[in-house]
Formats: C-alpha cells, structure tokens, sequence
C-alpha cells in the first residue's frame, strides 16, 4: 500500500479509486471505524445498511488496492442524509474526505435531490470546515447525540444541490483535488 507519508500530495501522486462499497472490504472499514469512533458501528448495521441499496449509497475510497476512506447517504424524499464518511487517520488531510463527499452530493443530484443533511460532533473543527466548503451551514444542535462521550452533534444542511451554482461549487472543488479521482461505474 502507498504511505500517505512518503507521496507529495501537492505532486499529484495520488491516485484515489471511488467504489461501490461492499461486503468484502467490511474488515478494512471495520478496521477504521475502531479507530475513528468512540463507538463503532457494528459489522451486522454495516451489513444491513449495505443491504438497502435503494435507499442508500456507500463508497469506499481505496489506495492502492487498499480501502482508506468509506461514506454513505441515505435518500428520503427529495433529501439526503449523510449516514457515516471516515478515512483512515493515516490518510486524514488528504483530501479522500473531499472526494467521497463530493461523489455523494453528484449522486444525490442524480436521484433528484434537493438537500443534503448531516450531523457532525461539535468539537470536530476539521470536518466542519470541509462541509462548509460544500455549502453545508449549522442550523441546530442535538444534545449529548453521541451518547458514549456526552458529546453535542451540529445539524448541518445544504441546500439546492440540484442547482447549476451548486453544480459549479462541485466542479469548483473537485477541480481543486490534487491527484486523481476514478469513480467506478462511471460516476464522476
């Protein structure tokens, strides 16, 4: 596998594979949700969130073969909802985030989505940051949402991702990615 360590991002080396996620990389996500979260999702709720592929879209990020990233959404009505997006500390700031992100908000955009939500833990600065740059703003707080660590979630929304202006901020971000991105399956 590539260390994160060893590539100059800023070169571009970075080649970053966007697929479908599935059964068989559950032992790599399950790997970096120990790491990421307090309190893991279980392998049998990734199983069955897996399972409901018409209401829901999960990506995993690989490098070099290996998966350093997973994200979903699931879809009600005209919205979206961001369920989980985690990247393996060792490729944190790398923008793998940034890329899944923006994967699911084209694909929300095809299902005919109009908003996008999210929770996110009130002390985690850096995420909030990258979803501002989707155009994600505050619009409230659930109290003690994680339960294991008393920690407040920040409801986050966007808003008119169906938009050519929300088109442009996609293309603007993604422009933006050093490296290369490939969707599986021909999505962007």
């Amino acid at each position: 596998m590539v260390d994160p360590d060893d590539l100059s991002i800023e070169s571009g080396e970075v080649e970053v594979q966007l697929v479908p996620l599935r059964r068989r990389h559950l032992r790599a996500v399950m790997r970096i949700e120990s790491q990421v979260y307090p309190h893991p999702w279980t392998l049998p709720l990734f199983m069955s969130e897996l399972a409901l592929r018409t209401s829901r879209t999960y990506v995993g990020a690989r490098v070099d073969g290996s998966v350093v990233g997973y994200a979903g959404v699931l879809y009600t009505g005209d919205e979206s909802h961001v369920t989980t997006i985690a990247v393996d500390p060792r490729w944190q700031r790398h923008k793998i985030g940034s890329r899944m992100l923006a994967h699911l908000a084209r694909v929300s955009r095809e299902r005919d989505v109009k908003h996008m939500t999210l929770e996110v833990r009130v002390g985690n600065s850096g995420a909030q940051a990258m979803y501002r740059k989707f155009g994600f703003e505050a619009a409230g707080l659930r109290k003690n949402y994680y339960a294991e660590s008393h920690e407040d979630a920040l409801v986050m929304w966007v808003h008119d991702i169906d938009t050519d202006e929300y088109l442009t901020r996609l293309l603007r971000i993604e422009a933006s990615i050093p490296g290369t991105t490939i969707v599986e399956d021909g999505r962007r």
